[in-house]
This record gives C-alpha cells, structure tokens and sequence, in this order.
C-alpha cells in the first residue's frame, strides 16, 4: 500500500508485530500522536492492511511492510520501506513475538528455538538496524515480559528469550552513548490478546486476571499508553530502563 507523503515536520515510526494484538495497538496510538507508521508484520496481509486502513480512517499515514524480523534481509527491507515512505525513521518498537508454552525438555528443541529465532534474534536484528539508522532524539523500545519475575511452569524458552531482550536494551542504551537516542523496554503482564488466549482454559484465563491487585487482565491500549510516552517528548530522560506495565502483577 502507498503512503501519502510525509512532510518534513511529521516524524515516523516503525512497529514490529503491528497486524494484531498489543503492536497493532501501539501503531494506531503512535499514529494518534503524530507518527507516520510502518506496520511491520510476518504473513497476516490482510490484518496487517486493516491496521493501516485504520490509521488511515483517523486521518493519519502508514503503509504495511512483511517482515520477518529473525531475517536479517527482511528488516533491512522493511527500514528501507519506512524510510523512502516517509524520509525519516525517528521511533522503532520491536513487538514482534511468539509465545508457545513449552516445558524444558529436550523435545521441545523445536519451539525453543523458534522462540529465540523470533523473540530474541528478532530484536538483535532490529536493534541493530535502528543503532544504525536512527538519529538524535531517536527512541528505540523493546517489548519484554512481567512473566520473567512469575516462572510459570511452560514459559521457559519464553522467559529466556526476553530475558535476553532486557539485556540488549541495557547494553544498547550503553553503546550508543553521547547519540541522544534512548533504549528502554515494556514489560506488560497478561493482556487480552489473541498470543495470550491461546491454549487457555476460560478458568486459567480467570486466574491470571485476578493476579494483578487492579484484579483484571491488561488491554493492548494499556500497553501502547507506556510506548507513547516513552517515544514522546516527556521520557528523554528515561534511559535504559524496563517499564513493568503490568497494574501490580509481578
């Protein structure tokens, strides 16, 4: 899909994982502030064309980019995408993930690595690109987990695969010192998305919702909320640091 042309005084974003679920809330927020949007997704045209129609509707400008970020040609692709849309790439948030529940067993290899090619490896390579190509005032965000302070039997490939992100972010905030870019990261708590409904009894739904004191289960508008500020004008002092939005859960 086209974008309309961005002016010079527009800034642009790029979402990972945009087509559904907690990115497509943050692309549709980021819009609402001002961004131009690049709706990054892995096969879902359809979802991910509906997001960008949305955007679109509310009077603002975003195309759809397919990307899946454990390639590395792939997210070269998709900021080439962005930025010969819109001149400009100012805000990159890596949503993009997988959530298979899977014990520590040697058979289940399989998933693990799934995980640690999309979760983590796809924030390495998205990480990377935005290190190269984001300029000053740029803000780099990560989402993570609450999950990693909880050890739910089944979430281990999960927890280590952003247990790593965390890493990265501190260690990213740290080598792009003196650029005045930031590097934070999100981590919600259970959110009523289709990634986190999957596989879930109603009665297990019930239990996670009533773990957090606030006593229901986060929405995706929650999520996006803590990711504009951060690539708002109010968070440039906020640097390195893993944002638990999560209402008391971990």
């Amino acid at each position: 899909m086209d974008a309309i042309i961005s002016t010079s005084a527009r800034k642009a974003a790029i979402v990972t994982g945009a087509s559904r679920g907690i990115g497509r809330a943050i692309a549709l927020r980021l819009a609402a502030d001002g961004f131009d949007v690049a709706v990054g997704y892995a096969g879902n045209t359809a979802q991910a064309e509906a997001t960008v129609a949305a955007i679109r509707e509310a009077g603002g400008n975003a195309i759809a980019v397919q990307a899946d970020v454990a390639r590395p040609e792939d997210v070269t692709r998709m900021f080439d995408a962005a930025q010969a849309a819109f001149g400009r790439v100012d805000v990159v948030v890596n949503c993009a993930g997988v959530l298979p529940v899977a014990t520590i067993s040697e058979e289940n290899l399989e998933a693990f690595d799934r995980v640690v090619a999309t979760n983590l490896r796809g924030t390495f390579l998205v990480l990377s690109q935005a290190a190269g190509r984001l300029g000053a005032g740029g803000r780099i965000i990560a989402l993570s987990t609450s999950v990693i302070a909880r050890s739910f039997p089944g979430y281990g490939p999960y927890i280590a695969s952003k247990a790593g992100v965390e890493g990265l972010v501190r260690v990213l905030a740290n080598e792009l010192r003196g650029r005045n870019i930031t590097v934070n990261a999100v981590a919600p708590g259970p959110v009523a998305t289709e990634l986190f409904m999957e596989g879930k009894s109603q009665a297990q739904i019930e239990q996670m919702a009533k773990l957090p004191p606030l006593e229901r289960l986060g929405m995706p508008e929650d999520i996006a909320a803590v990711v504009s500020f951060l690539a708002g004008p109010d968070a440039g002092w906020v640097n390195a640091q893993v944002l638990r939005a999560n209402g008391g859960f971990a």
